[in-house]
């Protein structure tokens, strides 16, 4: 019985929380934005609706950050696999665009988890994406074209997008994979409780190797 209360309350403080960051006159997470998946292919904000998403900025030249969290994020895919199979869609956005085309993103992301989405784009596609998201990063002034040897200072928060598009929580570099996974499921949980639609078809990494088994048979 406590644990019951104790559940239903960090759901209805959750809940609350979600509601207050679509309030009038608060800050909004997210919002329209157009950039290059790593096939070269456009994709926009109406990409994330359906599943859960989970947005990670960074860029492929980071030394040590962005491999931990990308690790982090992989361990986490995992857990939420098995509890709650294709509900979110992991994203990686570049905000190193002078370095980051889809090619390049491609070859650095095929070293973690395959469900991971890599996004790039265009200076100014870059800006307005950083702008949606209210995520800070600062490239070094009056950078050469062709310049290669720099570091791209950004915001450290995994974002969390519903399957409406709303922001509901930014996890942390504190959080482990375990937490992160626990915050997502208690979302998805919520959000089904309420019986609102939840897209499961497999992500495309899931429906490749279901394809590859199924033919192995």
């Amino acid at each position: 019985m406590v644990f019951y209360f104790q559940y239903e309350k960090a759901r209805l403080e959750r809940k609350r929380l979600t509601e207050m960051s679509k309030g009038y006159g608060k800050p909004k997470v997210g919002g329209p934005f157009t950039l290059k998946d790593l096939e070269g292919n456009e994709f926009t904000e109406k990409d994330l609706l359906g599943k859960y998403s989970m947005i990670y900025f960074g860029f492929s030249h980071c030394p040590d950050i962005c491999p931990d969290e990308l690790d982090k994020l992989g361990d986490a895919i995992d857990i939420i696999q098995e509890k709650a199979p294709n509900c979110m869609r992991p994203i990686f956005i570049s905000c190193d665009p002078n370095r980051d085309t889809p090619e390049v993103l491609r070859k650095y992301l095929a070293e973690f988890h395959p469900a991971i989405q890599g996004l790039s784009g265009t200076w100014e596609q870059t800006k307005n994406v950083c702008k949606q998201y209210r995520v800070y990063f600062s490239t070094p002034p009056n950078l050469e074209p062709g310049e290669e040897d720099y570091l791209v200072d950004h915001s450290i928060y995994f974002y969390v997008m519903d399957p409406e598009g709303d922001f509901v929580e930014c996890i942390g570099r504190q959080d482990t994979a375990e937490s992160a996974a626990a915050i997502l499921l208690q979302h998805v949980r919520d959000w089904q409780r309420e019986g609102k639609p939840l897209d499961t078809t497999p992500l495309p990494y899931l429906a490749a190797k279901k394809d590859s088994t199924s033919a192995a048979k």
